[in-house]
């Protein structure tokens, strides 16, 4: 493994918004809201072409969280972030995105 790789936990993906939640604040003021994005694409594996369909459960805060809140489901986007455990209690992984660029005309 190459210095700096092994704490690796970058995520780029493009896809729709497929669930969008109300916006909020935490107790701090921080506004945060809970989306769901829906990819499909072909990636190669194994030798052959694969059809990958997902929905990924995504959560963003402050001014990204305000710009995915005023945008309609079905909306194409390029989400960049990292993924964290959905709670102390809870393992499963979530999709903090911290940069996202919406598509227009893709």
């Amino acid at each position: 493994m190459s210095a700096g790789t092994e704490n690796a936990n970058r995520v780029e993906l493009e896809g729709t918004l497929a669930e969008l939640g109300t916006l909020r604040h935490t107790p701090a003021g921080i506004a945060v809201i809970e989306f769901r994005i829906a990819h499909q694409s072909e990636r190669p594996e194994a030798g052959a072409r694969r059809k990958v369909h997902a929905e990924v459960q995504a959560l963003a805060f402050d001014a990204t969280a305000r710009l995915i809140a005023g945008q309609a489901l079905g909306a194409r986007i390029r989400a960049d972030g990292f993924l964290c455990a959905r709670s102390r209690r809870s393992r499963v992984a979530v999709l903090h995105v911290t940069d996202i660029e919406f598509m227009q005309g893709e």
